[in-house]
């Protein structure tokens, strides 16, 4: 997997722990739900300000995103 696809999966992983569908994530950070499908499938290279959003509504650190995103390697 690349690091894309790699931080999608533990972006929809927290995401599905704290109970939220895709379309009431998307919601609840502002961002369109198609945009926010297309970051777990890793289908965006997300910029720094986007990470930040996406991490921040999950209550998480964009570095622990990235230590979860490693492990999965």
């Amino acid at each position: 997997d690349t690091l894309p696809q790699r931080l999608g999966k533990a972006f929809r992983k927290r995401r599905e722990a704290l109970g939220f569908s895709q379309e009431s994530y998307a919601d609840e950070i502002g961002m369109h739900r198609t945009y926010y499908s297309a970051i777990e499938r890793g289908e965006k290279n997300l910029q720094l300000d986007t990470l930040e959003k996406v991490c921040k509504g999950l209550g998480t650190s964009i570095w622990e995103v990235f230590k979860e995103g490693e492990a999965g390697r």
